[in-house]
């Protein structure tokens, strides 16, 4: 559907993509992620025409488009500021880019009203100003307006970053619902981990211009590619030599195990390393309890489902656990 072939964008003596590779499937929900200033936006701005790279080629349903002017290109975006024009109504935002097409009024009309109550947009907030509406209610009218010209592909810049924490949930889910409704090939940009594992069929990893892996919600945090990976996606232990000599692991390499791998007060497995801990803090979320707990020479960090019986303290002795096939090492 959409193929970045040896992309390379500089700016100036500044190279900010590097050999850039991607192949997104079609009606694939694909997301970049990163850290500030690692890329993603670029390679975003790349594939919607804004940018042209100094070296390789941006593929769209087999055709090269690397020079074709962006209003041809059929594809629609949302930006994070959402951009919308703030004195317009809320119709005539989403009707925007169709009467640039040059519709005639009744298919303007119907197409606008028809995608209006796919987002779940009333009657009523299509005759406010934008600037009228709630945050989240200006992210549809965003998300509309980019799908009523039937593009090809989607593209989200950071689209739920401007709002607060419970809503940014609440929209993450319908954002999800109506891509698979819409059944439309989106490229989404988030430095947010859990908004990439929640949304998408793969995740591309970027860190300074360069894409680290490329795989599944489940490949890049079970079986991260590179250390930069198992540390920027989720939380992970460090392991120090108290742990690592004990269970052979080479001294040569890093090596990490996520949280939830690592056993509490459990009988010991085959090959697995036990040792006795204490309990230094906890960290209440409700769901889970996350402890702090000393032992072998380190902090390990340990997360607990929350059964409301086994509730550990601060000073408790427990027993810690770790198998060497949860360990990933660099």
């Amino acid at each position: 559907m959409i193929q970045l072939k040896d992309i390379v964008v500089k700016f100036d003596d500044f190279i900010a993509l590097h050999t850039i590779n991607v192949h997104v499937k079609e009606g694939e929900f694909f997301t970049f992620l990163g850290p500030s200033g690692c890329g993603k936006t670029t390679t975003l701005r790349t594939i919607t025409g804004f940018i042209e790279p100094a070296s390789g080629s941006v593929y769209m349903q087999g055709k090269d488009i690397t020079r074709v002017p962006i209003e041809e290109r059929n594809i629609g975006i949302v930006f994070q500021s959402y951009a919308l024009f703030p004195t317009m109504t809320v119709w005539d935002n989403i009707a925007f880019g169709l009467k640039i097409k040059k519709l005639n009024k009744a298919e303007i009309k119907e197409k606008v009203n028809a995608i209006a109550r796919k987002v779940d947009l009333s009657d009523e907030q299509l005759a406010k100003a934008v600037s009228q509406l709630s945050g989240g209610q200006q992210q549809r009218v965003a998300i509309a307006r980019a799908l009523v010209t039937e593009p090809a592909i989607i593209c989200m810049d950071e689209p739920l970053s401007n709002l607060d924490a419970k809503l940014r949930v609440q929209l993450r889910n319908e954002l999800k619902k109506m891509q698979r409704e819409f059944g439309i090939t989106t490229i989404y940009v988030t430095h947010d981990q859990e908004e990439a594992l929640t949304l998408s069929d793969r995740i591309a990893v970027f860190n300074k211009g360069s894409i680290e892996q490329i795989g599944t919600p489940n490949e890049v945090y079970n079986h991260s590619a590179t250390e930069f990976v198992a540390n920027f996606i989720g939380d992970i232990n460090p392991l120090g030599p108290g742990v690592t000599e004990k269970l052979g692991l080479p001294g040569d390499k890093h090596h990490f195990i996520r949280l939830e791998r690592v056993r509490v007060n459990h009988s010991r497995g085959d090959g697995e390393f036990q040792a006795e801990g204490v309990i230094e803090s906890r960290e209440y979320y409700g769901l889970y309890i996350k402890y702090y707990i000393k032992a072998a020479g380190q902090t390990v960090k340990v997360i607990e489902k929350n059964d409301g019986i086994n509730i550990y303290e601060p000073g408790d002795s427990v027993t810690v656990g770790i198998h060497p096939q949860d360990v990933m090492s660099y």
